[in-house]
């Protein structure tokens, strides 16, 4: 996610306006996860997308609005990625499952829900907006794991699995956690093997 193109005066104003908001969101995932919730302001993120801050405020009438929205935006695009992968194996479910929680969708996930915890206009949405999120990445991932939820224990491996994803996640964010990771994933899976069939 870079610096994106502005649309040309040829574009039709319409498709100009969607991609001037899609830049907005893509730039705002961007400084969250580089810069944090303190250094990510309107501003800072309309420079990055290329427009004016009246434009930015134009579509996103406030930080949190801008924000939200963005989060809420890529989080779509993963659950797309997701939903579209090529179900090769549990390991690979697995493996992808986890990158969820190693990218930049991650750190500013991670920034949104620290600002959450002291902003208490923020509180309330980013907590909806997580809710939504988990309860489809659990659906995605019961999916692709072609997962029967009536059996006992099978709804909470594959809660298990999403919560040790976002914690190996949190682990990333500090350090370059690649080796254990791979094992950590190839252990799941066969875990989940015993679990699931």
């Amino acid at each position: 996610m870079g610096v994106v193109t502005p649309p040309t005066d040829r574009t039709p104003k319409q498709d100009r306006s969607r991609a001037t908001r899609r830049g907005l969101l893509e730039a705002a995932v961007a400084c969250l996860a580089e810069h944090g919730w303190a250094g990510s302001t309107v501003s800072v993120v309309a420079e990055r997308a290329g427009v004016s801050r009246g434009a930015a405020q134009h579509h996103f009438p406030t930080r949190e609005d801008l924000f939200t929205a963005a989060v809420e935006y890529v989080a779509e695009e993963r659950s797309a990625a997701l939903r579209a992968l090529p179900v090769q194996g549990r390991t690979d479910v697995v493996a992808a499952l986890v990158d969820l929680y190693t990218g930049p969708l991650f750190r500013a996930a991670l920034q949104l829900w620290v600002a959450a915890s002291n902003e208490p206009q923020l509180r309330p949405r980013v907590t909806e907006l997580e809710a939504r999120v988990g309860r489809e990445t659990h659906r995605i991932a019961v999916e692709l794991l072609a997962a029967d939820e009536t059996k006992p224990g099978v709804r909470e491996t594959v809660q298990g699995l999403l919560d040790m994803a976002r914690g190996l996640g949190l682990a990333n964010v500090l350090t370059d956690d690649t080796a254990r990771r791979r094992r950590v994933v190839a252990q799941w899976a066969l875990l989940l093997d015993d679990v699931l069939d």
